[in-house]
């Protein structure tokens, strides 16, 4: 049996995302604490208006920080309101569609990247995990056998 440890981490990372937003939907932000989530665009499940998801195509970058209202937060995605362009749109955003998050504040962010596969040229998705403590950053790719 081969152990996908890639997937083992893409859970869990959206487990800490899970309980960020739980986080931030009972109690606000505090201090100067905020998030950039990006979002693939390509999720068959992601709720999110077509002039919106047209304009960027594959991916978009959302940012909760002063100007969100609903966030929503259920086991597999959340919701929330936002602005875009003066033009207040919901969207509905499955946990597995988001490929990163960053809070700057705490200088901390977490992403999974898109690669191809070599041996079948299908699209995988490697986990690659940053995280930036005081400038202390871990590399996973650092240690992965090519």
């Amino acid at each position: 049996m081969k152990i996908d440890y890639s997937d083992i981490i893409k859970k869990n990372i959206e487990k800490v995302l899970h309980a960020v937003l739980t986080i931030v939907s009972k109690e606000g932000f505090k201090e100067g604490h905020h998030l950039y989530i990006t979002i693939d665009l390509n999720n068959k499940d992601l709720k999110i208006p077509s002039w919106l998801k047209n304009k960027y195509k594959n991916e978009i970058t959302i940012v909760l920080q002063n100007e969100y209202w609903n966030l929503n937060v259920k086991k597999n995605k959340f919701t929330v309101d936002l602005s875009f362009n003066n033009i207040p749109t919901n969207i509905s955003v499955p946990f597995n569609s988001v490929l990163s998050f960053a809070d700057p504040y705490a200088n901390f962010g977490l992403q999974v990247s898109k690669i191809k596969n070599k041996k079948n040229d299908n699209n995988d998705k490697k986990v690659k995990i940053n995280i930036n403590k005081k400038n202390k950053i871990i590399k996973l790719d650092n240690y992965r056998k090519g």
